[in-house]
């Protein structure tokens, strides 16, 4: 790879693998360390197409979440299996993976413009803006992005908008599948609103058992789905339908936490065995 390589958003790609390598060694122990991600499903990624492909998750922090999935995507493309054990697999990270995050967010201080130039496809939110409600078209330069990047790579988006559970899925996410067909993936992730800040910046708790599922890809009739349809299918993909919320009584959150202890005994297990 030449020094002046850049890709289609005009990003130099050495100083962008530089990026990510610096992130990916300064973020390793907030998901292998003070607090531990579990993984399942990581042998999908090795099994997926270099371009085209659309990553669709819940979202719990601005930046923690998509800084998991990058260190899980390139874990897994070295041969790692549900594990981010050893940073070294973000020596030679996959560089056409992009994600879609607020312009509004990536241009509020020096860090995210710094962390926008690896691979954030900045959009305008069409129902929020400085905090307050708005209402606008969908600026066509933002769509035509999307499009550029899928051309390229691959897209991880989080098609609710917002870090707060069960809000409704955006139905542009909808008319981008339903207009580029690409091949799309749910991730489903928990544990990240309890370890860290709103922002994904600041480690809140630490000790937290995270979780990121990855699922086999959706499956669309592309002729007769409408985007109710496939925003519908979304929702349940990624566990964020009205279905999914309940009131949950206080003696199964105790038993959901006695469970948690258990899979964090199992899984501590499990990597003492693989430390052999």
């Amino acid at each position: 790879m030449g020094l002046f390589k850049r890709n289609p958003f005009g990003h130099y790609l050495y100083l962008k693998k530089c990026l990510i390598r610096i992130f990916g060694v300064l973020t390793h122990r907030r998901y292998r360390g003070f607090n531990e991600l579990q993984i399942e499903g990581s042998e999908i990624i090795n099994n997926l197409p270099n371009t085209n492909v659309l990553f669709v998750s819940n979202h719990q922090t601005y930046f923690a979440d998509v800084t998991a999935m990058f260190h899980v995507f390139n874990a897994s493309l070295s041969g790692r299996v549900d594990s981010i054990k050893n940073v070294g697999y973000i020596w030679n990270p996959k560089l056409n993976i992009y994600y879609v995050a607020a312009k509004e967010t990536m241009k509020a201080g020096l860090l995210t413009r710094i962390m926008a130039y690896a691979g954030a496809i900045t959009v305008e939110r069409t129902w929020r803006a400085k905090g307050q409600d708005v209402q606008r078209d969908v600026n066509p330069n933002d769509t035509e992005n999307i499009k550029i990047a899928l051309d390229d790579g691959w897209v991880i988006t989080f098609p609710q908008g917002t870090t707060k559970p069960f809000k409704p899925i955006r139905k542009g996410t909808a008319h981008i599948i339903k207009n580029h067909r690409p091949v799309v993936i749910p991730i489903v992730i928990d544990g990240f609103r309890r370890s860290f800040d709103k922002k994904g910046l600041r480690i809140k708790k630490r000790g937290i058992l995270q979780s990121f599922q990855i699922k086999e890809p959706l499956e669309f009739d592309y002729e007769n789905d409408s985007i109710e349809d496939i925003v519908n299918k979304l929702e349940y993909a990624i566990e964020q339908h009205p279905s999914f919320l309940k009131v949950i009584p206080g003696e199964e959150i105790l038993a959901m936490e006695d469970l948690n202890e258990q899979r964090r005994w199992s899984y501590d297990e499990k990597n003492r065995k693989t430390d052999y």
